[in-house]
């Protein structure tokens, strides 16, 4: 017999493992917003893995795993307050970066205008240009392009994708904001987490939506997908 059945055993470990991660995603955002700290030391190295296991259970494609899995290698090294730890931390997320960008060079689908993005980069680092550590700058500078990138091919999976992609350069723009000094708003932790656990999220349900980055079709039993012609979900 051939191994036909594996699909629908790992298909059964996606609900448990959604959940799992809206609540280590919950536990996450109340220790950032409220306290105590060891709340989001504990449950912040959780949120990549479960949801990459999602992605997995789900027949999701491996650069998406992949691209998880070194987000969850970047979240860990940011929980440790040193310039070292956070070039390891940006190193892990500009690998992730890489794989989302070979995954969307696979799909095909309408991509809006680069002009904006182009723009939103050049402003941005220019004004944050003098407020950062002189060895960040050249770093901070080339992870900015390469998430822009990302961001803006996210697009070609669809809505949710390209809304990642956006929530995801938000995010890092509020981390950059916070290294380089400027007035940060209340709850900064909070926005930051809340805005890259949604990035992630819906980069990941872009990515498993079929046809789009990989995901596993509907089965035969199924019922046919909704067509697709009036819009790009």
């Amino acid at each position: 017999m051939s191994g036909g059945p594996a699909p629908e055993r790992r298909e059964r470990y996606a609900r448990p493992l959604l959940i799992a991660f809206l609540i280590a995603c919950a536990a996450d955002l109340v220790g950032v917003l409220t306290g105590p700290d060891a709340l989001h030391l504990a449950a912040k190295p959780l949120l990549m893995p479960l949801l990459a296991g999602y992605a997995v259970a789900r027949g999701g494609p491996r650069l998406l795993t992949a691209a998880l899995l070194c987000g969850w290698a970047g979240d860990v090294f940011l929980l440790a307050d040193s310039d070292p730890a956070f070039l390891v931390g940006m190193a892990g997320f500009a690998a992730g970066h890489v794989c989302y960008l070979v995954l969307f060079g696979r799909a095909r689908g309408a991509l809006p205008p680069a002009i904006g993005y182009a723009v939103v980069l050049i402003v941005f680092v220019a004004l944050l240009w003098d407020g950062l550590p002189g060895g960040l700058r050249v770093p901070m500078a080339g992870y900015s392009l390469l998430l822009t990138a990302m961001a803006y091919r996210a697009g070609v999976l669809g809505r949710y994708a390209a809304t990642g992609g956006a929530l995801f350069l938000l995010s890092d723009a509020l981390i950059a904001t916070g290294v380089a000094d400027w007035p940060q708003l209340p709850g900064h932790g909070f926005w930051v987490m809340l805005t890259y656990v949604a990035a992630q999220f819906l980069l990941t349900l872009g990515a498993l939506a079929p046809g789009r980055g990989g995901g596993r079709p509907p089965r035969a039993t199924e019922p046919p997908p909704v067509s697709r012609s009036a819009g790009p979900r």
